[in-house]
């Protein structure tokens, strides 16, 4: 790979700026900007949330992984009805169009919910209702991804699993878990039963739980996609396996950072496991919370040594690992092609 940087600043941002993208790995309720937590904080009446943008951003100050968990199921408690899920909806798809993001799949924090007494579909009815807005307004496609946090046991995912089949709408594409990355082996049937009932599995693994968490979510939950999966490069065998099957991996570069899982961004294993030949796709995780956006993640990559093709190679990369229709698919991988010859130095 070419590690020079030979475009100008102007040049690289344009090229950015223009690439049409996908998302796969982005939480939607990591994605609350905060004039809207702040909002529905007040609303709702819900203590120790921080008053001011300045004090929120204070707060998304993380000392490890599990301090984000903590903030992050704070931030949760102030969704409460429908039109604020609507709310929150409207705004993270105004936010990814503004990127020129085409099409995303969010992770819903559906048990998060459940076990505060919210209703499934109280839940979907309001993203649902933003998604359609959105895609009227914008062009721009979402999909969902209900999952549980495994460190809350296999009850928490039957519970999150029977409210996806019993109330979840045709745009719900797959079904996840994430927390605290404990063994994925216990939930070996409840991933068997959702792949039986036409639901892609698309765990979390490896971001901070090493690399037998990576090979129990391949072979017992037989993911489809990981989420991150960083941990993977301390295992030659592991990496051999994920390039064989050409599995994807949705990597997030500023969320590696921010919750401690690499000391330093110039560490992030992003262009050795490109230069591997894994299947890569970028990502930003819960942005606000962790100061970014795709935008900034594409920038983050650049700074990492990768120029114009390697960016094309992970949007390009994103759009093959997606849910997108084959002609959609088909479609955005011309559009970036063709972008790439008007900036191929960059």
């Amino acid at each position: 790979m070419d590690r020079s940087v030979t475009a100008d600043a102007s040049g690289i941002e344009a090229f950015i700026r223009d690439l049409p993208k996908v998302e796969l790995h982005v939480h939607l309720e990591g994605s609350m900007r905060p004039a809207t937590l702040i909002e529905l904080a007040a609303r709702h009446r819900v203590e120790d949330i921080p008053g001011t943008p300045d004090e929120i951003r204070a707060w998304y100050e993380f000392r490890d992984f599990p301090h984000f968990i903590e903030v992050y199921r704070a931030s949760v408690e102030t969704l409460r009805d429908e039109e604020d899920f609507a709310l929150l909806a409207a705004d993270v798809a105004t936010a990814l169009a503004a990127q020129n993001v085409r099409y995303a799949e969010l992770h819903v924090s559906l048990y998060w919910h459940l076990m505060r007494g919210i209703p499934a579909r109280v839940v979907f009815d309001g993203i649902e209702h933003a998604r359609r807005e959105a895609e009227r307004e914008h062009g721009i496609q979402l999909r969902w991804i209900p999952d549980f946090s495994g460190d809350f046991g296999p009850e928490a995912g039957e519970e999150t699993l029977e409210a996806v089949l019993r109330e979840g709408p045709g745009s719900v594409v797959g079904f996840g878990v994430g927390g605290i990355e404990v063994s994925r082996a216990p939930f070996a049937d409840l991933f068997g039963r959702a792949r039986a009932a036409g639901l892609h599995s698309l765990p979390h693994a490896g971001e901070n739980g090493g690399a037998d968490r990576v090979w129990e979510a391949l072979d017992l939950l037989h993911a489809e996609r990981i989420g991150h999966g960083i941990d993977s490069m301390g295992d030659e065998h592991l990496v051999g396996r994920l390039r064989e099957g050409q599995i994807p991996l949705d990597v997030s570069p500023t969320s590696n950072l921010r919750t401690r899982a690499v000391d330093t961004i110039g560490e992030h294993p992003l262009p050795r496991m490109l230069e591997t030949g894994l299947l890569v796709t970028l990502n930003s995780d819960d942005p606000p919370m962790f100061g970014t956006d795709l935008l900034n993640e594409y920038r983050t990559a650049h700074r990492l040594g990768l120029g114009a093709p390697e960016l094309a190679a992970l949007a390009r990369n994103g759009v093959r690992a997606s849910y997108l229709d084959e002609s959609a698919k088909r479609k955005m991988i011309t559009e970036i092609d063709a972008l790439l010859t008007r900036f191929p130095a960059a």
